[in-house]
């Protein structure tokens, strides 16, 4: 249980900063994006939220090495915060 924390712990320090980057209109709509991929609403965007928001937008056959590639752009289990410090990474 110790490696999820530190996990948990070492997300959250490198995302300190991720929500002084963005204005809360931004943030919203990260938001509404996030709960739209989250499509089991747990909380957290997993390789079956992607598939599904890729078959909702007609895209039925996404190959499993493709869902592992964008699931290995994280650290770990991507929350809202993970989310939000992804874009921010992105957009520097």
């Amino acid at each position: 249980m110790a490696p999820k924390k530190a996990k948990r712990r070492a997300g959250a320090e490198g995302s300190s900063n991720v929500f002084s980057m963005f204005d809360q209109t931004q943030i919203q709509e990260f938001k509404e994006a996030f709960t739209v991929i989250d499509q089991n609403r747990d909380g957290i965007i997993d390789k079956e939220d992607l598939r599904d928001t890729f078959a909702a937008m007609g895209r039925l056959n996404v190959k499993n090495e493709e869902l592992d590639a964008m699931m290995k752009e994280a650290s770990g289990p991507i929350n809202f915060t993970v989310f939000l410090t992804m874009f921010g990474e992105k957009l520097k």
